[in-house]
This record gives structure tokens, C-alpha cells and sequence, in this order.
């Protein structure tokens, strides 16, 4: 830290005494005048800024020692997954409601137990009902709450009196009262199946079979006088093959055949929606074009509270057109509710109907920011703009139908501040009335409570620990403060909060946003590598922006406690910005924010030149695989180190539910100029690849076929298959330890300490 207060400006650069890496060498000696009566300036604290400047002078800097040792290795575990949860306490409320009221309790974990807390919102109080034993019956009630009732049987209809089922690929209906069966279908076989949803193949191997038994995908309407289903047509849909390496059971290896959409296959699985009148059991085919199937599972339908109509939001093949249909139950008809068009992909990803579907509140960028527009639900026409600006809608959080208010969260619209944290808002249906409701600059997560009078509100930044308080939903006004998270256990470990930041894109005028994860033992004097942790999925945008980024997952603290400083940056196409920013990623995977990310590491480093950009590594799991990877590929002068796991490294080779979303369909040039396995040839760094053998999201495939590339080019790289794992290799204890180990000893220098395998609260298995 500075030895003075307020800012130290040298030439013209201001760098703030919160700095926890100040340029080393940048100490102003008219700033010292002037405040060094306010503070002695010890001789040593001059001499170590004189050894800092001569380090940063120096022409090949020596790399920092004692780092990637055993002591770093224990401090990283401390902040892995569900161990990092042993560190904050009070940081969350999760209320659970007292049937018929606005009351509600919920738990603390603390460190010696917990405490169950009861609020009255009505009366503005928060009781502490019970101690660190357990829940106690209080004289306000139980905070127990009440049991729940037991849950309906797969296929139960409401009122419990029929039970739909599949056999042999066929739907029946048994009645729960006398036990007879009807047979409601006749033409089912094994890839033409009803109330069949297009199975995971991980349920075949729960299973041992490919002939999986699963819970019927039946929509029954609230009066129990209608059944929405579908036939779930996959013949002819391509297939992959799940090997079980290593079953507990046998030596023999066990194998699955399963349907994967894959982008370029001509023949897909579709869906055909099919609704049965109870009781006589008429059979009603409803007449729509079939309805594509991208992934596993199948369509999902919901019903009116009449009971008369149902709705489904469909999206075509290429992502070009999404529509909400209305399907009525007598006849099966089909009336389009809304229908979003676009190019060259259609948005539309936020819906609530008002007054039984008589409005529809819906979500569009067809301004070039996602706003709310009111449908009239009968004629499909819009009726008016609810909101509109330089900035984003990200949840409907609450409608309150008789003041015709509607309350959501948005990012963007508070000047100055980070875009994509999160508060809310309340504004009338016509677009007047908009108001801020969390004012605090943070990001607010919020639940309303049943009435919908009041909510609860938990703010927090990377750099703030949570806050929870109960407020008024007319005004904002905090009614009750409920918590403010013990954060001791961190502190003691010598644990600084991670640094968000802002940097300029590669436009030089749009501000890109990151957080950087410094270890606990971080020495502004030395110098240390720099590891980039990357996922740039168009989808969504991914730097952590709660305080749960000292835990968060993928692992920055853990990473940066081994003697690293990581960094993390959502570049130009990812999300939940303008669709402007977003559509930089379309067709172009490829892309990945690359220039962005470079950009700000190098401004980064300017700013903190404790940052070794000589040494620098990269890491990211599933899209984020992907990109570690491409990022050596393409820039293989600055990525020197890096770690994929579960990686899609080929969209030719992935899901065409997320993949066509962002590379279009038809498939493309583009998709084989984007492909690592293509690319793989100019790999210079070390690379260690890892992936689940029975991975179901991305298959092992897509690490195989690019070490078969990079075996083809002569490339030295590590991989690493783990036995009956899934996509989630990168939570395996083995991989982590393999996955520090690589980084300690290709930009550390150093070999890795044996200090045992890493342990987790929750390991995957």
C-alpha cells in the first residue's frame, strides 16, 4: 500500500492508496513532502521502493521464489468449491413462507451451528427463534414451518384420479380408484416413443440399458380434463456411443447408442404434440409443423388457469424466429400469441402473461437492447413500449396486475456504474412511472414476498460483502435489516477482496469489465505470472459480480493463492449488453473477445507492473475449453501455459442446440476455419487438455479428435481422461491437483510439491 492518503499522481496518472498493486518505482517525492508530516516515511519502507524500482528497471527480471509451494497449495484448497464455504457465514437469506402470510423464517449457518430467525414484515421485526441446537417452537409460531404435502406421482393429474404411463413405448391412463387401464396410443416403437423426452445418455448408464425408464412427459390442465403430450420421433436422427471404460460391476467395458443433435445432421428428432379429452379419451392431434428437437429432453407446455388453452414458445431451427402459441384444448387449433423475428437470430427470452394471457408481457432487442413490450394476448399486436434506453432488462421479477406495476431487475441504467450489476425497478405497464428501487452500488438479488408489498433484498459486489434487508416494494424503503455477512474466517487467512475493473475494447471507445484475484499473501514488490480464466459462452456474460467470487467456480482465488495474479474479462460478444456488443460472436466463435482480453491484460500490466506478462497462462472449462485452447492457437506468443477440460472444440461436433444459436445454420466455412482440431498444427505452449470419459454435454470426442490433430503435427501436450466422469471433470479432485500442478511447473518453474491429494467438501466422483 502507499504510505499516504489520497492519490499519488506521476506524470499525469492517478493511482489510488486502495491499489493493492501499485506501480513499484512510482513514488512522488512532492507528494511525500507534502503529507510527510501527517505520517513518518521509515527509511525502509524507501528502501524497498527503491529495490522495486531497480527490479522493474532490471532487463530479465528473475521469477519470484517460493511460490507454487506446499503452504500456497493448502491456502488454494481452503478456497475450492464447497470448502470455501466454511469462510463466510450470514451471507444469505432464503425465506421460507408461513402458509397464508407475508411471515417467513430462515436459517443462519454459523460457525458453531445455526439460528433460525423470524421476520413480520407487517410489523417490522426479526426475531431469533432459536440457537445453534436447532429450530425451536417460539410463541410468534413455528419456525419449522409446515410439512409438506407429499408429491404427486409422475403422470398424476390433479385431482388424483388418473395416472397417464408409457409401456412399450405407448401412453395409458390407469384410473387410481378401480385400476383400469386404457391404451390411449397404438403406432409407439422404440424411436417414435410418447411422453418420451430424448434421453441423457447418463440415465442409460444409472440404468444399465439403453432402454431407460423415465418420468412420462404429460401436461395435464389444472381441471384434469385435458392431457398435453407429444410423439418424439428420432428414426434416422444421427447417434454417438457412450463407452463405460470402467464399470464397478464388470471387466467387460459397457457401450450406449444415443441420439445428439449435431449442427449439420440432415435428419434431426422432432416432436409432435398430441392432446387427450379425459374420461373418453378422444385423441386430438394438434396441427403444427413438427417441432425440432436440438438436445436431449423434449417440448415443454403449460397450461391457462382456465383450463381451456395451453401455450408453448417455439423456436425454429436456426434460431431466426421465436413465437409463443396458444393451443386450444377442445379443438387443438394453434393461434400465434407473439412472434419475434430477427436477423440474424431472433431474441425473446422473457415472458409473463397478465390476466390469464390476456396480456403478454414480453422480451425484445429490437431497439438493440433488451426492453419490455406489452402484447395484447388476444390479436397479438403490441400495445405499447414498457421500457426503453442505453440499457438492459434481465428479469420480471413481479407484476402486480391491479396496479398494473411491473417490477424488474435491469443493468446499465445507473451512470458510472458496472452494466452488469443487477437492480430493480419498478415502472407502469404504459412505460410511465420508472423508478429505482435498490439504490445501493451493487448487485441486488431479490425474491417478493407472497403479497408482493415487500421483497427481500441481498446485495453484494466481488469487493462487498453481502448485505441482506427486507424493503417496501412501492418505494424501496428498507423495513427491516435482516443481515451483513461475517467475512472473519477470510480475513484471517490474510485474504484482500478481488479488484473489479474497466478497460476499453478493441473499438477504443466501449468499456469492457474484469475482476482480478491476487493471492493472500500478495507482495506489491515482487513479480508474478498472470493466469487468464476464460469462458466467453455468447449466452451469457461470466465474470463473477457477487461477492461469491472468492469461491466462485471456476476457481480464481484458489488458482491465484498458488502465487499467480488471475484475471478475467467478458469481452466484446458475450452478453447482456447492447445486441451491437453481442453480435460480434456471431459466426464467430472464434473470436472469443481475444482482442479484448489481450487488450485489457496489457493495460493491466501497465497499470500494476507487479504483472509478468512474459509469463502468462490461461484456463477454462467446456466453451471456456475452447477458448483456452484457440487462444494458444491464435496467439501462441502470448499464451504460453494453458489448461482445457471438457472442451467443444470442434461446433461441428457440438450440440445444435447452443452452438447453431451462435453459428448459424446452415453450417458454414466458418465453422471448419473455427475449429481447434483445424488449428491445432500451431500450438507452440504446454497444453494440458482433460475431459470426463462419460461426458453427455460435450462428448470425449471433441478432446480426442485434437490430440489425434496434434499427434498428426508432432505436438508435445498432456491429457488427461478420467474414468466415469461427465462434464464435470473440472471439479474432480485429481484433475484439480493435475491442473495446478501444470501452472506451478511451466510458469513458476518449479516442481510441484506432493502435499496429498486435494480434498473437497464436495468432490465429484
Amino acid at each position: 500500500m502507499y504510505p499516504l492518503d489520497g492519490p499519488c499522481v506521476v506524470d499525469k496518472i492517478s493511482y489510488p492508496n486502495s491499489d493493492p498493486c501499485p506501480p513499484a518505482g512510482r513514488w512522488c517525492g512532492v507528494h511525500l513532502a507534502e503529507k510527510g508530516r501527517r505520517r513518518r516515511i521509515t527509511a525502509g519502507r524507501l528502501v524497498l521502493a527503491a529495490v522495486a524500482l531497480l527490479t522493474t528497471l532490471a532487463a530479465a527480471a528473475p521469477p519470484a521464489l517460493a511460490q507454487g509451494t506446499g503452504e500456497d497449495y493448502a491456502r488454494a484448497q481452503r478456497f475450492l468449491l464447497g470448502n470455501a464455504r466454511e469462510l463466510v457465514f450470514r451471507d444469505r437469506v432464503s425465506p421460507n413462507w408461513i402458509e397464508g402470510t407475508d411471515r417467513f423464517w430462515y436459517r443462519n449457518d454459523l460457525p458453531d451451528g445455526s439460528d433460525y430467525v423470524l421476520v413480520d414484515p407487517g410489523a417490522g421485526t426479526r426475531e431469533v427463534v432459536a440457537g445453534p441446537q436447532g429450530p425451536v417452537a417460539g410463541p410468534t409460531g413455528a419456525p419449522r414451518g409446515r410439512a409438506d404435502a407429499p408429491a404427486p406421482e409422475p403422470g398424476q393429474s390433479p385431482d388424483g384420479r388418473w395416472l397417464a404411463f408409457v409401456r412399450d413405448y405407448d401412453l395409458y391412463a390407469r384410473c387410481a380408484d378401480t385400476g383400469w387401464e386404457v391404451r390411449l396410443t397404438h403406432d409407439g416403437e422404440r424411436d417414435y416413443a410418447y411422453a418420451t423426452p430424448l434421453p441423457n445418455p447418463l440415465i442409460m448408464v444409472r440404468q444399465g440399458t439403453e432402454h431407460v425408464e423415465q418420468r412420462p412427459a404429460v401436461f395435464w390442465s389444472p381441471d384434469s380434463k385435458r392431457l398435453l403430450t407429444y410423439a418424439m420421433d428420432s428414426r434416422g436422427a444421427g447417434r454417438l456411443t457412450m463407452v463405460e471404460h470402467a464399470p464397478s460391476d464388470r471387466v467387460r467395458p459397457r457401450s450406449y447408442t444415443y441420439a445428439y443433435p449435431l449442427p449439420q445432421d440432415s435428419i434431426i428428432p422432432t416432436s409432435h404434440p398430441v392432446i387427450f379429452e379425459a374420461g373418453t379419451w378422444s385423441r386430438i392431434d394438434v396441427p403444427m409443423e413438427p417441432i425440432p428437437q436440438l438436445y436431449y429432453g423434449g417440448p415443454s407446455f403449460s397450461w391457462f388457469e382456465d383450463g381451456q388453452r395451453a401455450y408453448t414458445v417455439q423456436t425454429d431451427r436456426g434460431f431466426t424466429r421465436r413465437q409463443v402459441r396458444e393451443i386450444e384444448g377442445a379443438t387443438g387449433r394453434v393461434r400465434i400469441m407473439v412472434d419475434e423475428v430477427g436477423e440474424p437470430y431472433a431474441s425473446g427470452t422473457l415472458l409473463r402473461f397478465l390476466d390469464d394471457g390476456a396480456e403478454v408481457l414480453w422480451g425484445s432487442e429490437r431497439d438493440g437492447w433488451m426492453h419490455l413490450y406489452l402484447y395484447d394476448g388476444r390479436t397479438g399486436r403490441v400495445k405499447n413500449q414498457v421500457t426503453r434506453g442505453e440499457w438492459r432488462v434481465r428479469q420480471i421479477v413481479h407484476v402486480d396486475q391491479a396496479a398494473r406495476v411491473v417490477y424488474f431487475t435491469a443493468g446499465g441504467k445507473e451512470e458510472g456504474r458496472d452494466p452488469y450489476l443487477r437492480h430493480l425497478y419498478r415502472v407502469n405497464l404504459d412505460g410511465s412511472g420508472l423508478r429505482l428501487l435498490t439504490p445501493e452500488d451493487a448487485d441486488h438479488a431479490v425474491t417478493f414476498l407472497p403479497s408482493g408489498r415487500w421483497f427481500v433484498d441481498t446485495y453484494s459486489r466481488g469487493d462487498l460483502p453481502p448485505v441482506s434487508v427486507l424493503r417496501q416494494a412501492s418505494d424501496g424503503r428498507v423495513v427491516v435489516q435482516l443481515e451483513e455477512a461475517d467475512i472473519s474466517r477470510l480475513t484471517a487467512l490474510g485474504w484482500q477482496p478481488p479488484e473489479p475493473f474497466r478497460t476499453i475494447a478493441r473499438d477504443g471507445e466501449t468499456e469492457i469489465f474484469g475482476i482480478i484475484w491476487r493471492p493472500s499473501n500478495f507482495d506489491p514488490n515482487r513479480r508474478y505470472p498472470v493466469i487468464e480464466q476464460v469462458y466467453t459462452g455468447p449466452h451469457g456474460a461470466h465474470v463473477p459480480k457477487t461477492f461469491d467470487a472468492y469461491g466462485s467456480w471456476p476457481p480464481g482465488q484458489a488458482v491465484a493463492e498458488l502465487g499467480f495474479i488471475v484475471v478475467m474479462t467478458d469481452g466484446m460478444g458475450t452478453s447482456l449488453r447492447s445486441r451491437a456488443f453481442h453480435q460480434v460472436s456471431r459466426e464467430n466463435l472464434g473470436d472469443g473477445g481475444l482482442p479484448d482480453r489481450i487488450r485489457a491484460l496489457q493495460e493491466l500490466a501497465r497499470r500494476y507492473p507487479c504483472m509478468d506478462l512474459d509469463r502468462v497462462g490461461i484456463y477454462g472449462g467446456s466453451a471456456g475449453g475452447y477458448d483456452a485452447v484457440r487462444s494458444m492457437l491464435m496467439q501462441p506468443d502470448f499464451y504460453k501455459v494453458g489448461v482445457a477440460w471438457s472442451g467443444n472444440h470442434d461446433a461441428r461436433l457440438d450440440k445444435a442446440s447452443w452452438i447453431t444459436q451462435w453459428m448459424g445454420f446452415p453450417i458454414g466455412d466458418h465453422y471448419h476455419e473455427q475449429s481447434n482440431v483445424t488449428q491445432a498444427h500451431r500450438l507452440e505452449g504446454r497444453l494440458l487438455m482433460g475431459h470426463g470419459s462419460l461426458d453427455e454435454n460435450v462428448p470425449v470426442s471433441a478432446s480426442l479428435q485434437v490430440a489425434d490433430a496434434l499427434i498428426a503435427a508432432d505436438k508435445d501436450f498432456d491429457l488427461v481422461i478420467i474414468p466415469n466422469i461427465d462434464h464435470g471433470i473440472g471439479r474432480h479432485p485429481y484433475f484439480i491437483r493435475r491442473f495446478f500442478d501444470h501452472f506451478v511447473r511451466h510458469l513458476h518453474g518449479v516442481e510441484p510439491p506432493r502435499a496429498g491429494p486435494i480434498r473437497l467438501a464436495d468432490p465429484v466422483r
